[in-house]
């Protein structure tokens, strides 16, 4: 067990210096380093992926508050756009949460491999979408987070990848989209948390130590070490070329893909 702790906490570790450091949300590199370890500890490949994605939403709870912490400190979080987008975030998630604990194995590593190609091709492009228009009212915030709800309870982020575009897309200066992104990620993660609990009350082929799909043991030895290395990996990309270090990171995430991949078939 305590080797299992150590292992942990390495992920947490490593998931949050590079938060931090890229800005890319934990929840990309801890879905793929659970599905190894959780592999590699022998528990039932039918509840591998599923336990992952809601243990990543988990952990995701506990370094949200210490990023959203950080740029709230700077002025950086708009709270009004929180409030809007809450509501669809919520219901979007749970219920994404919900579904995926009983859509087959196949599609969701699917959906996660395609996600992981997009994500690295906007990397390495540097693209981001021209701020064109104002944020829209209530109910075309929320129907937007009900979007990245689901499509972050699918892959087990806190929605950074998809609510910073379509902030400054909305006008929503960079410093200030990054800043309420990471706000925005505690609702999802609770929501996407208890989506995956509910879903998997009572799943066969659990291993012990598990609430529905969250392993708990995986989620204190993640968050713990990932609360206070997401700070550092912040102040160490202010002495680095980020940039460069984003492309290296992407090269690195197709690879993971290819890996996901080629386990698929």
């Amino acid at each position: 067990m305590f080797l299992s702790i150590l292992i942990f906490m390495f992920c947490g570790a490593i998931a949050g210096i590079l938060a931090g450091l890229l800005g890319v949300g934990g929840g990309i590199v801890i879905v793929p380093m659970l599905d190894f370890v959780f592999t590699k500890f022998g528990y039932n490949p039918a509840v591998v992926h599923q336990l992952a994605l809601g243990t990543s939403l988990a952990t995701i709870m506990v370094t949200s508050i210490s990023s959203t912490r950080a740029h709230h400190k700077r002025g950086a979080v708009h709270f009004d756009i929180l409030k809007n987008i809450t509501p669809g975030i919520i219901l979007g998630t749970f219920l994404g949460g919900l579904v995926a604990t009983h859509m087959p194995v196949f599609f969701l590593r699917a959906f996660f491999v395609v996600f992981l190609f997009a994500v690295s091709a906007q990397m390495i492009s540097g693209y981001r979408p021209a701020a064109t228009r104002e944020m829209p009212g209530f109910v075309g915030t929320a129907s937007v987070g009900g979007l990245i709800g689901l499509i972050s309870s699918f892959v087990g982020i806190g929605g950074g990848t998809l609510s910073v575009p379509f902030m400054t897309f909305c006008n929503v200066p960079m410093h200030h989209a990054v800043g309420t992104s990471a706000a925005i990620g505690f609702p999802i993660a609770v929501a996407g948390t208890l989506g995956y609990i509910v879903g998997g009350w009572g799943a066969p082929n659990l291993p012990s130590g598990c609430l529905g799909y969250v392993n708990l043991m995986a989620f204190a030895g993640i968050a713990c070490v990932s609360f206070f290395t997401a700070p550092i990996g912040a102040r160490i990309s202010h002495a680095l070329p980020t940039d460069k270090l984003k492309k290296g990171f992407a090269i690195f995430l197709i690879f993971v893909a290819l890996r996901m991949l080629w386990n698929l078939f």
